[in-house]
């Protein structure tokens, strides 16, 4: 009789672990960005008098992610710097210009990553090293990530989300954005605060994420000097008096 028990808890037991086993085999699940609640900030140095801070909204792309193996994370994504928001619409054109992040010809940046160090004393937390493209020149970048929450998001269609903080230093000259070094740091802090829902993969496109920006230089620049100077106003003649 106890061998006859022992065989019909066996039966029972093995198709729960059947049912584990594929689930631990499939490797990092698919997520696409939130891109309403995806933004990255940025800060740096206003003629040392404050930090400028800006954001950025609109993110897009995609993360390969398994909670229990940090190492096989994948991030792909696109940030649409024509979206850029520095409080003032002038001072907007004015970081897009030709001399600063020339969005006409650079649109987007791009980070991919490469490698995932997990934090040893906290597995929320790791180091996800990458590339991040801007305006045409390409860097190694590495961001301190905080995972914050994986779980069945409380408000309809209640997809599985993970959220994410991030941070971030670099030089912007390392991008060749090296205009007015006396009037803008050259060391930027970055801070990324993004939504990945599973499944729900949202595919990079310039041409459903990108505001382009105006074709003109605006007419009349911010009260700082960050725009290129009009060189004819320097060599223009005084009116003859009448």
């Amino acid at each position: 009789m106890s061998l006859i028990r022992h065989c019909v808890a066996v039966a029972l037991i093995l198709p729960s672990l059947a049912a584990v086993a594929p689930a631990r085999a499939a490797g990092p699940e698919s997520y696409g960005l939130d891109p309403v609640h995806t933004r990255v900030m940025f800060a740096l140095s206003h003629a040392g008098f404050s930090q400028a801070i800006g954001t950025v909204s609109g993110s897009r792309g995609r993360l390969w992610f398994d909670r229990d193996d940090w190492r096989s994370a994948r991030l792909e994504v696109e940030v649409p710097l024509t979206r850029l928001d520095l409080g003032d619409a002038k001072w907007n054109r004015a970081a897009l210009a030709a001399n600063l992040l020339d969005g006409k010809r650079h649109p987007l940046a791009r980070f991919v990553s490469e490698r995932v160090e997990p934090d040893p004393a906290d597995p929320d937390r790791a180091q996800v090293c990458g590339r991040l493209s801007l305006r045409g020149a390409t860097r190694p970048l590495c961001l301190d990530v905080r995972l914050n929450a994986l779980k069945r998001h409380p408000l309809p269609p209640f997809r599985r989300t993970a959220g994410f903080s991030a941070t971030a230093r670099l030089s912007r000259a390392d991008y060749g954005i090296d205009a007015w070094k006396s009037a803008i740091g050259d060391e930027v802090e970055l801070r990324i605060e993004a939504e990945a829902v599973r499944g729900a993969y949202l595919e990079p496109s310039a041409a459903d994420a990108v505001e382009r920006p105006p074709e003109e230089p605006p007419s009349d620049p911010p009260a700082d000097p960050v725009p290129s100077p009009d060189p004819s106003a320097a060599t223009a003649e005084p009116e003859p008096r009448r």
